[in-house]
């Protein structure tokens, strides 16, 4: 994509939507990690509906480590892989406390240290909790950057690095979320919906998908 589609790429995407912010639901930045770490391979939809009482519970690692992990556990067993999620949660609320004095870390070097943390996770709660300039990629935004050709790659590390090249400085701060948005609700896997695009003309996605035909009342 030409440097000034991609400007404009982005320019449209922040019309639609001035000030995008994450899905997930959390009080601090301690409880936006556990929502973020909690959300892999689950929808924020579901996480949502798990936290929801948790976090009237518990908004600080000592908190959850008062809660203990089979306390957890009651909370999020709706969640995929809440068993592992729940043993990493206690070690990274120990280490919190331990090394932390229960303050979330703000670089990505110190959050990738914690149990059930990896890169995308790191990027999200130092993009949303600390304002960094990350790009996130997770499986909506590596999809959008390959079909549109805004940002190619084969695996998620080579997209994130290509994203944050292209990206002009105005959008950086938050084309993390346009891309999710955009991928989750526009440009999905299936069946991308490029008819309500707003940058259609400037994606490399062929053939565009035509919009649904009305049904014919009977």
């Amino acid at each position: 994509m030409k440097k000034a589609d991609v400007f404009e790429f982005y320019r449209r995407l922040a019309e639609t939507d001035p000030a995008p912010e994450t899905e997930l639901e959390y009080v601090n930045p301690y409880t936006l990690l556990v929502a973020v770490a909690l959300s892999a391979q689950a929808t924020d939809i579901g996480v949502n509906k798990a936290t929801k009482l948790l976090f009237q519970e518990v908004q600080t690692p000592q908190a959850m480590l008062d809660l203990g992990e089979e306390g957890l556990k009651q909370h999020i067993k709706t969640i995929g892989l809440f068993n592992t999620k729940a043993k990493n949660v206690i070690a990274a609320a120990r280490i919190l406390v331990d090394d932390y004095d229960g303050e979330v870390p703000q670089s990505r070097e110190a959050l990738e240290q914690l149990p059930g943390v990896g890169r995308k996770t790191a990027n999200v709660v130092m993009n949303v909790a600390f304002g960094a300039e990350t790009i996130a990629v997770d499986t909506h935004i590596f999809r959008v950057g390959n079909r549109t050709g805004l940002a190619k790659g084969t695996n998620v590390l080579q997209v994130e690095l290509k994203l944050e090249k292209v990206t002009p400085a105005p959008f950086r701060q938050h084309a993390h979320h346009w891309l999710i948005l955009h991928g989750r609700y526009i440009c999905k896997a299936r069946k991308p919906e490029c008819w309500r695009c707003p940058v259609d003309d400037l994606c490399a996605f062929k053939p565009k998908t035509p919009a649904p035909k009305e049904k014919i009342a009977a």
